[in-house]
């Protein structure tokens, strides 16, 4: 029987879609695109600040706002875009300086990428910058992925990144704050980090539920090294997870596996176990991990403990 003028399905605005679609082109949800807003442009790039001889890491370039400002102001750009119709775009447009890769930024070799970047022999000095607006899902593994590859050599003078409201918090926390936690211990070892800016939903297209920040890394030496990297990030990670407990109990487990108790371990740092493990500064915590004992140690004590953490 056929369908009644009622029963024949209408077809659904989708207000999202067509808020994604601004522009000629579908965001793809998968990505987590929120492209800026060319009014807010030149506000993002008075924060980063270029100069002619600067050279840019950019992640995510997206539809190229910021790409094509930094490239009239800076001496390169090497752009990476993960979304292949994006990164077609943006090499059609492309000029001299501006080199444009395809792929995920995570599946990169960052060393790589920042060692094409140098200037070649005699060229003017000139300073090794990284940009990008990350999406919220992936932002903390790219930063963390940055801050590794600086231990490797890939140390670029500074990172300018845009981030959602709540992982600005969380990058540029320090101890007794509630957002303090392992990621911002990891930057503390390795850069200084300071808010910039800070950006309404409205800034970009489609717009997000919430606010978002430009934050500022300005790398270092790490200001106290732990003596092994593997174990300290693994303490801290474990810490964390309990970060109601007093910090000598919320280590316990993790210290169990070296043959001590968590107040032991405080004791040999010199450290108060009755604090909370947010309210330990990151020297304290590197303080921590270093007073846990060698793999040399452990072995001539018969100790069950994995030093590759």
């Amino acid at each position: 029987m056929a369908r009644s003028a009622a029963q024949t399905p209408r077809p659904v605005r989708d207000a999202r879609r067509e808020a994604a679609t601004r522009g000629g082109r579908a965001r793809r949800r998968r990505y987590g695109q929120h492209f800026l807003e060319p009014a807010w442009v030149r506000r993002v790039v008075d924060a980063i600040d270029p100069a002619p001889a600067d050279r840019f890491l950019e992640i995510g370039p997206g539809r190229g706002a910021l790409t094509w400002a930094l490239a009239e102001r800076a001496a390169r750009v090497l752009a990476v875009e993960i979304d292949r119709e994006l990164a077609a775009g943006l090499r059609e447009r492309a000029g001299p300086t501006v080199e444009v890769l395809t792929g995920d930024v995570l599946d990169c070799d960052l060393v790589e990428l920042v060692a094409s970047l140098a200037p070649t022999s005699g060229a003017e000095p000139s300073r090794l910058r990284l940009v990008g607006n990350l999406p919220y899902r992936v932002s903390a593994p790219i930063l963390l992925q940055v801050l590794r590859a600086s231990d490797r050599g890939a140390r670029p003078d500074d990172a300018v990144v845009m981030l959602q409201e709540e992982m600005a918090d969380r990058v540029t926390a320090g101890p007794g704050e509630a957002a303090y936690g392992p990621l911002a211990v990891a930057v503390w070892l390795r850069a200084t980090a300071a808010r910039r800016l800070r950006l309404p939903p409205g800034a970009f297209r489609p717009a997000p539920a919430v606010h978002s920040a430009v934050v500022a890394l300005r790398f270092r030496p790490p200001a106290r090294a732990p003596r092994n990297g593997a174990r300290f990030d693994a303490l801290v990670r474990s810490l964390f997870t309990q970060r109601r407990k007093q910090a000598g109990t919320a280590l316990g487990p993790f210290a169990a596996r070296y043959g001590l108790s968590g107040p032991e371990v405080f004791r040999r740092a010199g450290l108060d176990a009755r604090r909370r493990p947010g309210d330990l500064a990151p020297g304290e915590l590197v303080a921590l991990a270093d007073a846990l004992p060698s793999a040399d140690a452990l072995r001539s004590t018969g100790a069950d403990a994995a030093e590759s953490d």
